[in-house]
């Protein structure tokens, strides 16, 4: 899903680039003068398409699956589309919604405003009547006094100029009708196709879910006994260590470091990325769940950014599901995984308390649940430790 690149402040940006290591143009404060604002985020964007090459690397070279984990993937991840979809269809109708609701307030108002327009013009052509339907000839023969004669006349012109104001100012509330008469038929036109799509969609996320829970029950009678199921998960877990491990790798080689955003002072006080129940603790779990922590809670459930950084990784994983990975620079990367689906992309840089995605169950798991999992030069450390206590 694309989003808006994120534009840190000046400041933030100078900050940032100056603990870059390796950066042409880059020195002491004493020794070089700061980067313009311009070139600092030509510096920032250079980073973000860097990585964005890694993860079209990464998703290349990942090693073959097995023609049952392949389907689940590609169930998963038509899944993590559809409820993407679903959830900017429903955003757009919200949207629509509350433009119609407000044309239907301004239809009222140039209504009553209108019917105002047409009272006073009324009254003024009482006015008019009541002085006959030829006042001018009147006034011209009856010539007593020719002073009443000026004020008469001077009145005829006043109500004569106010008509005809009148009769402009109802024609502009015509014409603002006619439009906003349209406006609305085009916007319920739109309500309507959204209805049809929405329907659609629900459809196809129907078909979807029955698909995976066919294929996830399909994977679970592989394995006869608890022995083997264990054997598969660490599998999966030795694989997921390979990938992981190119992620750093990868990040290593590139030209343009991610930035340091300070994440080492925050430990012991970071955000959970979810509230929930923590069932399955560090080096506690099993498989893939073995090195972070996995905390239930409500499928659908906004998964947060617990600190700033940059997404390098956004994913299907084996055992993982959609898995997303920001690099937080200093050698230490946040893994969310069984997200349900990604509100952002690889090479997007995040701030603390952003959207990343919602919990979900892909990679086969049964329950819905966010995997979070801390790394520090490649190496998995206790969540537990950086978020803050609760």
């Amino acid at each position: 899903m694309n989003r808006p690149r994120w534009r840190p402040p000046l400041r933030a940006l100078l900050v940032a680039l100056a603990m870059l290591p390796g950066l042409v143009g880059l020195g002491s404060a004493s020794a070089q003068a700061q980067p313009s604002e311009r070139e600092a985020r030509a510096r920032l964007d250079a980073i973000g398409s860097e990585i964005q090459a890694l993860g079209r690397r990464l998703s290349q070279t990942r090693e073959a699956q097995d023609e049952a984990t392949r389907a689940l993937r590609q169930a998963e991840t038509a899944l993590a589309e559809t409820h993407a979809r679903l959830d900017a269809i429903q955003t757009d109708r919200r949207r629509l919604s509350d433009e119609i609701e407000t044309l239907g307030s301004a239809r009222e108002a140039l209504r009553a405003e209108r019917a105002e327009q047409v009272e006073a013009l009324n009254v003024q052509l009482d006015a008019l009547y009541r002085l006959g339907l030829s006042p001018q000839l009147k006034l011209l023969l009856n010539q007593d006094d020719p002073a009443r004669l000026d004020r008469l006349q001077t009145y005829l012109n006043h109500l004569a100029r106010a008509r005809n104001a009148r009769l402009d100012e109802i024609a502009r509330l015509d014409a603002q009708l006619s439009e906003n008469r349209r406006e609305l038929q085009a916007r319920g036109e739109r309500m309507d196709a959204l209805a049809d799509e929405l329907a659609t969609r629900s459809a196809e996320l129907a078909e979807h879910m029955a698909e995976r829970e066919r294929l996830v029950a399909e994977l679970d009678a592989r394995y006869s006994d608890e022995q083997s199921r264990l054997a598969r998960l660490n599998r999966d877990r030795s694989e997921a260590e390979q990938v992981l491990e190119r992620v750093r790798e990868e990040l290593a080689r590139l030209q343009r470091p991610p930035p340091s955003t300070a994440i080492e002072r925050t430990r012991g006080d970071l955000p959970w990325p979810v509230q929930g129940n923590v069932t399955s603790s560090y080096r506690r779990g099993d498989g893939v769940h073995y090195n972070g922590i996995l905390i239930e809670a409500r499928e659908g459930t906004p998964v947060q950014a617990v600190h700033a950084g940059r997404v390098v990784f956004a994913d299907w994983m084996r055992g993982f599901g959609n898995l997303l990975i920001i690099d937080h620079g200093d050698n230490v990367m946040t893994l969310y995984a069984h997200l349900q689906q990604f509100g952002t992309g690889v090479g997007q840089a995040v701030s603390r308390g952003d959207t990343l995605g919602t919990v979900g169950k892909s990679g086969g798991h049964t329950t819905p649940a966010l995997y979070f999992e801390v790394r520090r030069n490649g190496d998995p450390i206790d969540p537990q430790a950086w978020i803050a206590r609760r």
